[in-house]
């Protein structure tokens, strides 16, 4: 490359004709040799001109060394490791620790020229991770509390059996019956909605799952706790192969641990979850070995597919399981970006900022999924998705 020759001609002279030049000047300077007519002020010019050029050898040298890495980086046929599998280990660490949380991602960051301006994850003082958008405000139990006793119920759900599967039917999906035509889309993609947040996607010889949930309550209790109108379309015995899980953040009825075990009981290590940063703790307690865990605008992928790439990016949310773990994992957004088709998963949110710069970095998508379920009343979800947000 040229600039590499440039910077070897430059490293050759700084390291000779100007070494060999500044040292004459020193030793003419040393007591004793009346070789210079003001010695002391020679050596001072002499010192100054040698660490100078000895600055500009380091630079040129870094800059020779970075010429190095980027030619290796453009010449690479795979920018992924073949492996990137965290096995679970007994000891025990902390998610929030910024050291430890970041040796466990196997992810490479976003492209520096993409990088300027984007928005990073954000930390308060106590650790715990904040949205950094003026749009956001975060909910409030007096809201909860007045949504509960003085709004009334404009959900229109059927009450009765008949009338829910006349209005709302719960539909096989094709891949009971054929399961042989999965995966098998062609330079298309496929989207199979198994209810709430939980799509199927195929696309580019890989089938994924986004925030899955096959159980009937969003709870930490199977007895109590919100529960579903319409039970999922199949059991996870009945899913075809699954070659990755995204998880958007931590709330119940995006991330369901007995989902989780069971997904994990029937594909193991086979299966990569992709999940937020500060969530691969929980994830290995319950038995997850193929985890990836990603910080906003971090990306990885699935070993054997290489050409498909799955970025954790922003999005406007929050995240709680129990009442002490306020914001301790962060929430996000996934852009899953292939040779022939480009999807979107919001997760939860609402418009903000980071949409534009998703866009106009990945856009544009082939298919998105977005919310539009809790956006009423307005005083207590306007941070929400409503339609015209969506």
């Amino acid at each position: 490359m040229v600039l590499r020759r440039s910077c070897q001609r430059l490293l050759s002279a700084a390291s000779g004709t100007g070494r060999h030049r500044t040292d004459r000047l020193i030793q003419s300077s040393r007591p004793g040799r009346d070789l210079c007519p003001e010695p002391h002020r020679a050596a001072e010019q002499g010192r100054t001109m040698m660490a100078e050029e000895e600055l500009e050898s380091d630079r040129l040298q870094n800059l020779l060394e970075s010429d190095d890495k980027d030619e290796e980086c453009l010449t690479s046929t795979n920018q992924y490791p073949k492996e990137a599998v965290r096995i679970r280990q007994n000891s025990t660490r902390s998610s929030r620790s910024s050291d430890s949380s970041r040796s466990s991602r196997k992810s490479f960051k976003l492209d520096v020229r993409l990088e300027e301006d984007v928005t990073k994850s954000v930390r308060g003082k106590n650790g715990t991770f904040v949205n950094p958008w003026s749009t956001w405000k975060m909910p409030t139990y007096r809201n909860a509390v007045k949504w509960a006793l003085t709004e009334k119920n404009n959900s229109n759900i059927p009450s009765s059996k008949e009338e829910l599967d006349r209005e709302l039917p719960v539909i096989e999906p094709y891949f009971v019956q054929h399961p042989e035509l999965t995966g098998k889309t062609k330079n298309g993609i496929r989207i199979t909605w198994l209810g709430h947040a939980s799509v199927m996607v195929e696309m580019d010889d890989l089938v994924f799952l986004t925030d899955p949930i096959f159980s009937q309550r969003a709870s930490p209790f199977n007895f109590a706790g919100p529960k579903r109108f319409r039970g999922p379309p199949c059991a996870i015995d009945q899913l075809p192969k699954i070659d990755a899980v995204v998880i958007s953040h931590t709330h119940y009825d995006h991330l369901d641990y007995n989902t989780v075990l069971g997904l994990n009981a029937r594909f193991g290590t086979e299966l990569r979850w992709f999940v937020p940063l500060g969530l691969l703790n929980w994830m290995q307690s319950c038995g997850c070995e193929n985890v990836i865990e990603l910080d906003w605008w971090e990306q990885n992928c699935v070993p054997g597919h290489d050409e498909v790439t799955f970025v954790f990016t922003p999005c406007q949310h929050w995240c709680k399981r129990t009442p002490f773990d306020d914001n301790k994992v962060l929430w996000g957004s996934w852009s899953v970006l292939g040779p022939s088709n480009r999807f979107y998963f919001a997760g939860d949110t609402a418009y903000c900022a980071a949409f534009e710069q998703i866009g106009k970095r990945f856009g544009p998508f082939d298919v998105a999924a977005i919310p539009i379920g809790a956006y009423e009343p307005r005083y207590g979800l306007r941070f929400q998705n409503n339609v015209e947000h969506a």
